[in-house]
């Protein structure tokens, strides 16, 4: 009879390497394109100001972003027909050269030409470049790899978007231009060495499986009409949104005696984000992600209700605190839900659903926020904004029930 002695002890399984060189070329262009954007994101209203004053201004923000989301609706077409490295190429030609030429003049048709080109090629490297980076992480590590990618891509924009402000007050606005553009253009020389990303592969677990018939590419409008897809995309949306407020009007709320505290607050919200957002794709990786969306709402809109109390500096740091630990949690359960739920081929369907979210869920949530504050005040509107997030429980909680891939329901 043998016994349990005598039996070679079991080992659980490899986990399969992160931080791989492909992935690691990858952070070289996503570095790029962040350096890029972010550096001239509030640089180009202010050198539209100089000409045009405070219409030019906004209507400089404005094509940028009207270009990126309309580009996100594209691009999943154009990675399909060119694939993951051509379309991350062009995105950042188109992101870098027209910085290069926004100061030959100061007329706004210009500058609106400019950021149309420059949105458009936003659009491109974070749509195309998220579908690639998602085949290059471990499917058993793709929570923790998004995480990792979160991070990447989120420290460069902390420090570009203050650093270009501070540069035009002492080398000009024609430098920043330059160095934002060559930012981006300089990062096409590592998509070079980049895998081509088949789309109908990825690795890890993934690459075992047999392409099969509902492999085929799921469109942009196809997901709209998926609920496996669109039941993350609308709680994310609802997160997103009540970001687009705090970013916006926060610096607004809060009285001016206490000032400082909007300072402090809007750092600790992103360092709580990028905190939770690493420790929830951890945690999804090894239990799941679905169980995760829930938590993330409920604790993004407790922190809105905290922070209503805008004239109570505890509070607004704590609610702000609050809120980033529930937006991280949502950030990365929703979007690493929905890579679970396509082939390959459909990754870039998932990056600009999800981009959409975020740049849509902001716009609307600083456009109708200012008209509720309008009418109620601020700390009124914070807590009706509160109350109205808990609606997109509905569809997080049904995807608590057992998945059924990409059907209708």
């Amino acid at each position: 009879m043998t016994t349990s002695a005598n039996c070679p002890p079991r080992t659980a399984p490899a986990r399969p390497s992160l931080l791989t060189r492909p992935l690691l070329l990858r952070f070289v262009s996503l570095v790029g394109a962040s350096v890029s954007f972010f550096l001239l994101l509030s640089v180009v209203p202010a050198h539209a100001a100089r000409s045009g004053g405070g219409n030019a201004a906004g209507l400089a923000t404005g094509s940028l972003m009207l270009a990126t989301v309309l580009g996100e609706l594209i691009t999943p077409r154009l990675v399909a027909r060119h694939g993951y490295r051509p379309t991350l190429v062009a995105g950042l030609v188109l992101l870098g050269a027209p910085a290069l030429v926004l100061t030959l003049s100061s007329d706004i048709a210009w500058i609106v030409a400019v950021c149309l080109l420059r949105g458009l090629g936003f659009a491109l490297t974070i749509v195309a470049g998220g579908a690639l980076t998602a085949t290059l992480i471990p499917a058993e590590r793709r929570g923790e790899g998004l995480a990792l990618v979160g991070v990447v891509s989120g420290v460069p924009s902390l420090v570009a978007l203050p650093l270009g402000l501070w540069l035009v007050t002492h080398a000009g606005y024609g430098t920043v231009a330059a160095i934002g553009g060559t930012a981006a253009l300089a990062a096409t020389v590592s998509v070079l060495g980049l895998p081509a990303g088949d789309t109908r592969r990825t690795v890890g677990r993934d690459q075992e499986r047999r392409p099969r018939p509902d492999d085929r590419p799921v469109g942009v409008l196809r997901g709209l009409r998926t609920g496996a897809l669109l039941r993350p995309v609308l709680v994310f949306a609802t997160t997103a949104t009540a970001a687009g407020i705090m970013v916006t009007f926060l610096p607004l709320a809060v009285p001016e005696a206490h000032s400082g505290v909007v300072t402090v607050a809007l750092f600790v919200q992103p360092a709580a984000a990028t905190a939770t957002r690493w420790l929830a794709g951890r945690h999804g990786d090894r239990h799941g992600s679905a169980r995760l969306v829930v938590p993330g709402l409920l604790l993004s809109a407790a922190g809105v209700a905290v922070t209503a109390a805008t004239g109570t500096p505890a509070a607004v740091i704590a609610g702000t605190a609050l809120f980033g630990a529930g937006f991280g949690i949502a950030q990365n359960s929703t979007l690493a839900l929905m890579y679970a739920r396509v082939p390959p081929s459909s990754y870039g369907t998932v990056s600009a659903l999800w981009n959409l979210a975020y740049d849509g869920g902001m716009g609307v949530g600083a456009a109708g926020f200012g008209v509720l504050a309008g009418a109620t005040g601020y700390p009124w509107a914070f807590t009706v904004t509160a109350l109205l997030m808990p609606l997109a429980l509905a569809p997080a909680l049904r995807d608590l029930r057992p998945a059924r891939g990409l059907s209708r329901s």
